[in-house]
């Protein structure tokens, strides 16, 4: 192994440590499931090592691994047409165990079930726009897609959630009082 290997696999153990919990917690949220989001960051993961002496630039690498996160779970969900269903509690309870935690549960499971009606589209759309905060034009280019895809599929999405779970816009309402 040259010193460049050694170099390049420090670089990979490196991005992993660095993104492995991001990567996760998108995992959780495309498949709704623990153990499946788990299998999915382990083969994005594998296939961004097999690809990463074509990674020219190791900032490029998470975005890389979520688009590849992206189409192995579009290939995983047309494979299995079957839903599945969560049967465990994998929501995780809060460490001091205080106040508000059966509330931060409820939240949790309604805006979990909500996602789990939208498309496998939508919901990505959905979690690259809201929960890890990325422009449309980001959005666009993880996803493979134009912008307008992105803002149609955000439109339809929030729509969707909206009729199928009317109460998060009460908790997004509160949230919005108790910032101001």
């Amino acid at each position: 192994m040259s010193r460049d290997d050694d170099a390049s696999a420090n670089d990979f153990e490196d991005f992993v440590r660095g993104s492995s919990r991001a990567l996760h917690r998108s995992a959780y949220l495309l498949t709704g499931d623990k153990y499946a989001a788990e299998d999915l960051v382990q083969s994005a993961l594998a296939r961004t090592h097999r690809a990463w002496a074509r990674i020219e630039d190791p900032a490029n690498a998470e975005a890389y691994t979520r688009k590849v996160m992206y189409h192995l779970q579009v290939s995983w969900w047309r494979r299995n047409r079957v839903p599945e269903s969560v049967t465990e509690d994998t929501v995780e309870p809060r460490p001091d165990g205080g106040p508000g935690e059966a509330t931060g549960v409820a939240n949790r499971m309604t805006i979990h079930g909500a996602l789990q009606k939208l498309s496998p589209k939508q919901r990505q759309v959905l979690i690259y726009r809201y929960f890890e905060d990325r422009t449309e034009v980001e959005t666009a280019e993880l996803l493979g897609i134009s912008v307008g895809t992105v803002k149609s599929q955000t439109a339809k999405a929030l729509e969707k959630l909206r009729a199928v779970a009317p109460e998060l816009a009460q908790l997004y309402a509160g949230r919005v009082s108790a910032a101001s």
